[in-house]
């Protein structure tokens, strides 16, 4: 997939862990596991306002595109 989740990223920069993090957004940790290891198909707007209201970035912070060869 060409789409990047580097929500692992931006919580480790923030020094967060993922329940932490799960308590704070209320998402269970199931879902942001799913989403952190990149198995995600979609998310929500409302998901990754939360998130990036929590880890004080901007979305682009969290989801890359990238080329496939």
């Amino acid at each position: 997939m060409s789409i990047i989740v580097n929500l692992d990223v931006m919580m480790a920069k923030r020094k967060i862990s993922l329940n932490e993090l799960s308590e704070k957004v209320d998402i269970t940790p199931a879902n942001l596991s799913i989403l952190k290891t990149g198995k995600a198909k979609a998310i929500r707007f409302s998901t990754l306002e939360v998130l990036c209201r929590e880890l004080d970035c901007q979305p682009g912070d969290i989801l890359e595109w990238r080329r496939e060869n």
